[in-house]
């Protein structure tokens, strides 16, 4: 409520007065503020402050023992701030405070908000009262919510029934919301239930996007008509980081294919049809819409197997799930058939380099090793049986004009490969136009994990079987590389070729199948069944 309460103060104020009036919702008062940028002791010189340190006389004027003297927080973690056996640090950098003298500026202030003059309410602050008048409010009051826009809206779940079918290989997806992981999705829910049993869906939160945007991977599924499948939600920071601690998700763009453009698939979230499953954050009124974690689907899918039944993971994200899995549950390794990892730089040729280019210190890492490098370390060195798909690898069916073709060479077509080719086009139309956007061919070389985990030999594949360790916990110029010696205990089985001419048919057969093809194929689709008589 702080924002929509400063919005009230303003708005009073306004109304009343800008100098002197007075306020409906707060008490006010002129007081001496700054906003600190420095920690007590005030005026040692640690080299920390650029305001002091080294000069003659201290920038902008600012007072020798002042407030912006002492120690300046150089980052999260600076020992400095923290304080032994507590979880709050020391540092009050950013935090406003009532001084005297020349660094403070005179500011009116709201000190706290007035209570309701009501004593018969339930509401004790009087904004709280004027909040709820002024939202029911005839005047200026919305012309649509979701019921009156569409007359014959309603909430359904699609859930197949397959009691009399058999099954093929249980299946759990481990993706952190990248566009290359959502064609991936699409891709596993086309394979026939009788070869691919998707049990799951594991969400990193410490991927490419948002954990809000789990709002996608419901709606997806509820386009395949899979609402039956439970989609869990990870940790939001890499292994062995607290829970506000920082993480290597700093090196994903801003845009540029990261977060503000992957949270919304690039804009063309809004052209699938909306599943009544939504994200839903911790709620202490309504525990039961809570989001489902990742760790409390993996044990849902492990108590429903059948006898002498094993699972298959792909990890088409950082190894975080996948660490907290083997490391929580001590017998995972033993009802997990084989893990597929989409990620790792393995160098082969001198001029080669990873694909974090956000990190020009790090020339060999991958962005999937290099978001949770303890995590990676964790699960590569463990005793599941683990085929790594190396970014050398991926790039070979990194080609916008290959898959575009393919798919376009098909003369069916299904709502889901007209999804894909409108993504894929969109993503490679912004590497041609901008240079912010050079890198998007990296999400084609995502999807050839499912491929090849539902292919496999039919790829024609090249495999090799590797001595490989990953560094960790070093320095970012280092971390997450993969280091190939026969000091390493652990034997990887590595894709090294494929057949590439199979691979984009195969993939572009598959979505233009009409078998297990979309129930409901776009947004425009869901609101003409909205806007008429249902059967």
């Amino acid at each position: 409520m702080w924002d929509s309460f400063a919005a009230g103060v303003a708005l009073s104020s306004m109304r009343q007065g800008e100098v002197d009036g007075g306020n409906d919702f707060a008490e006010l008062e002129y007081m001496n503020i700054t906003v600190v940028t420095s920690n007590k002791p005030y005026g040692v010189r640690d080299g920390s402050n650029p305001f002091f340190d080294g000069r003659a006389a201290p920038k902008f004027g600012l007072r020798e023992g002042g407030v912006h003297s002492g120690h300046v927080q150089t980052g999260i973690s600076d020992p400095f701030c923290v304080v032994p056996g507590s979880n709050r640090g020391r540092c009050e950098d950013g935090y406003t405070k009532e001084v005297s003298g020349v660094e403070a500026v005179r500011v009116r202030v709201a000190t706290s908000a007035k209570p309701n003059t009501d004593k018969n309410s339930s509401l004790d602050r009087e904004f709280f009262k004027s909040f709820l008048e002024v939202l029911n409010l005839p005047t200026n009051t919305g012309r649509f919510n979701i019921k009156t826009q569409f007359p014959y809206y309603k909430e359904v779940l699609y859930k197949p029934d397959f009691r009399n079918v058999r099954r093929g290989k249980p299946v759990i997806f481990d993706m952190d919301m990248s566009p290359g992981d959502f064609v991936s999705l699409i891709y596993l829910l086309k394979e026939p239930i009788e070869v691919i049993d998707l049990k799951a869906v594991l969400v990193s939160g410490n991927g490419w996007a948002n954990i809000a945007s789990i709002d996608i991977v419901y709606d997806v599924l509820h386009m395949m008509g899979r609402d039956d499948i439970p989609v869990g939600l990870g940790n939001t920071t890499a292994f062995g980081t607290p829970t506000l601690g920082c993480n290597n998700s700093y090196a994903i763009p801003q845009g540029s294919g990261g977060f503000l453009d992957s949270d919304t698939l690039y804009g063309l979230a809004r052209s699938l049809p909306r599943s009544p499953r939504r994200y839903n954050s911790e709620s202490s009124d309504h525990p039961e819409r809570r989001q489902p974690l990742a760790f409390e689907v993996w044990q849902s899918v492990r108590k429903q197997l059948g006898a002498g039944d094993k699972i298959t993971v792909l990890s088409n994200g950082p190894l975080t799930n996948l660490a907290n899995i083997s490391l929580s549950d001590e017998k995972a390794s033993t009802v997990i058939e084989r893990v597929y990892v989409v990620g790792g730089f393995i160098r082969d040729r001198e001029n080669e380099k990873g694909n974090v280019s956000s990190v020009p210190s790090n020339k060999y890492a991958e962005f999937n090793m290099f978001l949770d490098p303890l995590a990676a370390k964790i699960v590569l060195k463990s005793r599941l049986n683990i085929t790594l798909i190396p970014h050398t690898t991926q790039l070979k069916v990194a080609s916008f004009d290959s898959v575009l073709g393919a798919l376009e060479q098909r003369t069916q077509h299904t709502p889901e490969a007209t999804f894909v080719h409108g993504l894929l086009s969109l993503l490679q139309d912004l590497r041609r136009k901008e240079r912010l956007y050079h890198h998007m061919d990296v999400f084609l070389g995502e999807v050839l994990g499912a491929v090849y985990m539902v292919q496999g030999s039919d790829l024609k594949p090249s495999v090799k079987v590797m001595p490989i360790s990953v560094v960790a916990k070093t320095t970012k110029s280092t971390d997450s590389q993969i280091v190939v010696s026969t000091k390493s205990a652990k034997l990887l089985n590595v894709l090294d070729n494929l057949n590439i001419g199979i691979y984009y048919n195969r993939l572009a057969n598959s979505l233009s199948n009409k078998k297990q093809s979309a129930i409901v194929g776009s947004f425009e689709e869901q609101k003409a069944i909205w806007s008429r008589p249902q059967k």
